[in-house]
């Protein structure tokens, strides 16, 4: 292949300073550019300069370029020598990355070895997943909690340990059971310089003495006494944000529901809170208690087994 004087491309000494080599690309670039030039050949001539100040405007490529530089010019074949690139770290740019498909032979021939070895070696670290569990609360106030997690880490001989990680983490107010807290970059740590990987963390309620969550509900089993039920009475319920009033209508049965909107895990829109009826009875371990149930027995009409047929 052709050795490409990059110094006479872009038309600047070989001890330009990095202010010369940019004016003079871009001088070349205004008058090369296929949208502006009608000349011929104006499109391979503006690739030509890209690639030129590619090279030249980087530091280490311009490095490892010079290298050669006495021993070849320009038009002449080349074959890049044995012990090429030795000692030189390439670390490929976006720049090579996105144009290195429109340049030379000649310069994959010199660089392209060496973005693929920076590649290589360059790997972002793995995401980790953890799950955590949190008292309902924190859904409807939200909170920070401080937990302790064994995080992959780096040590001192750039190897991958284990290590107990202590975190703060801020939780949402409407967070939801099962939802993901991303914690950019606290995955395992990225090599070659390349970014960590991300924790994310699943979010769990804990078991609450009254609530159960559906979703973005939830549900209270509410007691009621025989006499609420069947006359219907006005009583006190409570909420995760406070105790509230609540109507029961005549006629109730276990099992029956009765739905406080807006009362559920906040959010756009909130969830509800269910109230499931209980129909209590009174134990009978008085000679009063069981007197009244024997009147109850004798007075009211009532075969709870009626639609069984029996």
């Amino acid at each position: 292949m052709e050795y490409k004087d990059y110094y006479k491309i872009l038309g600047v000494e070989r001890t330009a300073t990095a202010d010369d080599i940019k004016k003079a690309y871009r001088k070349l670039a205004r008058t090369y550019h296929p949208d502006v030039s009608k000349e011929a050949g104006a499109e391979a001539r503006f690739k030509e300069i890209g690639e030129a100040y590619e090279v030249l405007q980087d530091p280490q490529k311009r490095a490892a370029y010079d290298q050669l530089g006495t021993r070849w010019q320009a038009g002449q074949d080349f074959t890049p020598p044995p012990d090429w690139g030795t000692g030189f770290e390439f670390t490929q740019g976006r720049a090579s990355r996105e144009a290195t498909p429109d340049f030379s032979d000649f310069f994959s021939s010199l660089f392209g070895n060496f973005a693929r070895q920076a590649d290589a070696s360059r790997a972002r670290g793995e995401d980790h997943h953890a799950k955590i569990l949190i008292p309902l609360e924190d859904a409807f106030h939200g909170a920070t909690r401080t937990i302790t997690l064994r995080a992959p880490q780096l040590d001192a001989q750039g190897r991958v340990v284990l290590r107990e990680h202590t975190l703060n983490i801020r939780i949402p107010k409407g967070i939801r059971d099962g939802q993901l807290i991303r914690l950019a970059g606290q995955g395992t740590p990225g090599t070659g310089g390349a970014p960590g990987g991300d924790l994310y963390l699943e979010i769990h309620f804990d078991r609450h003495a009254l609530y159960r969550v559906e979703g973005h509900d939830l549900s209270l089993t509410l007691p009621l006494a025989p006499w609420e039920a069947a006359l219907g009475a006005t009583v006190k319920a409570p909420t995760p944000t406070g105790v509230v009033e609540v109507k029961v209508p005549a006629g109730s049965q276990s099992g029956r529901k009765l739905r406080l909107k807006g009362r559920g895990i906040p959010g756009e829109p909130p969830g509800d809170l269910y109230l499931v009826l209980d129909v209590v009875l009174p134990k009978a371990d008085t000679a009063r208690a069981q007197e009244l149930y024997r009147t109850m027995a004798q007075e009211l009409s009532f075969n709870p087994r009626r639609a069984l047929g029996v």
